[in-house]
């Protein structure tokens, strides 16, 4: 008899530990963080604080909310809105919107990037363009909005070399990577980069662009000088993002039919293998974003309405998150106190 309490007792102690890590574990190592999602199925905002693994507050926002941006000082979240044409700006520890930006006559504002001098990059697919808003300025505070075109169709995703003399958007609709110039605001050329491409990051070091032509399961890697095509490899079925660690030494893909996601090495650019999430396309993978530290990685499993946590040293799955409906685009910032005027 005791033999068999004790063992009924184990299975107890295993199922509820698989239970807890199935919803929202506290990760031994969590700083003091919020993970921010963006609800394209309810056009709503969620604020999930990351050392207790529960939503803390859920903001509306306009239409079809996608990607997120953190500000430079971490204190403001700015998340577009793909069905009409701006941008909302949230302060992350008042939890609460404190500006839209208009961003006419740029149209269906898609990636976004937020860079350091405080200017805010929108990849606008509406427009075929990238709409650049300024810091504000002055008494009143305002921004002025400007535009580069891309002259290509379904420029979906933008990002930002880190000298921001540079941006490079995936153009899915026409098979191509527009080259911008920040400095001067006007477009450099375009790339072939397959049939669909979509993913697109920067290594830290500003030195090779990767992007993911989801049609032919392919990852492409181009010198971002240069433009020259370094190499292409291929990843796991419907690459659909791409994400490069904070120390610039692995690429992953999020690979939206394989509900898994792709490893590569950045050095090499060979791949090294590969993390199972949910085994199956019914997830709707689609966003992952990094921890500041790298050790972590958050996935959006949008279909299924949760975000999946991934231990990058151990390379496996320890948790998911709730969200609302549809999460897709993900932002992380340090938790901070609202000051006394919020």
């Amino acid at each position: 008899m005791k033999k068999i309490a004790f063992a009924f007792i184990s299975a107890a102690l295993f199922a509820s530990c698989s239970a807890s890590a199935e919803q929202a574990p506290p990760y031994k190592q969590h700083p003091n963080e919020i993970l921010l999602v963006g609800n394209k199925g309810e056009d709503t905002l969620s604020f999930i604080d990351l050392t207790t693994g529960r939503e803390i507050a859920r903001r509306d926002t306009g239409k079809n909310p996608h990607e997120v941006a953190i500000s430079p000082d971490g204190r403001l979240a700015a998340i577009v809105s793909y069905g009409a044409q701006h941008i909302d700006i949230f302060d992350i520890a008042a939890r609460e919107k404190i500006e839209t930006i208009d961003l006419a006559p740029n149209k269906r504002p898609h990636g976004i990037v937020w860079l350091d001098d405080g200017r805010i990059i929108a990849s606008t697919e509406g427009s075929d363009s990238i709409a650049i808003v300024s810091p504000p300025t002055g008494e009143a505070q305002t921004r002025q909005v400007s535009q580069i075109s891309t002259g290509q169709k379904g420029s979906h995703m933008v990002v930002v070399t880190p000298d921001k003399n540079r941006a490079f958007t995936s153009n899915m609709q026409s098979g191509t990577v527009s080259v911008l110039d920040l400095e001067r605001n006007r477009k450099i050329t375009d790339v072939e980069a397959g049939t669909e491409p979509e993913g697109i990051a920067v290594t830290p070091d500003g030195k090779t662009v990767w992007v993911a032509d989801r049609r032919s399961d392919s990852l492409y890697v181009f010198d971002a000088q240069t433009l020259e095509e370094l190499t292409v490899l291929k990843t796991g079925k419907f690459p659909i993002r791409v994400a490069i660690s904070p120390d610039g030494k692995t690429a992953v893909t999020s690979n939206y039919a394989d509900g898994a996601l792709g490893l590569f090495d950045v050095a090499s650019r060979k791949p090294k293998g590969q993390i199972k999430v949910s085994g199956t396309p019914d997830s709707g993978q689609v966003t992952i974003l990094f921890s500041a530290d790298g050790q972590r990685l958050y996935v959006a499993e949008t279909e299924l309405n949760r975000i999946a946590e991934i231990d990058m040293i151990e390379g496996k799955l320890i948790g998911r998150l709730a969200g609302g409906t549809n999460g897709d685009g993900l932002g992380i910032a340090r938790a901070v106190k609202a000051s006394h005027n919020d």
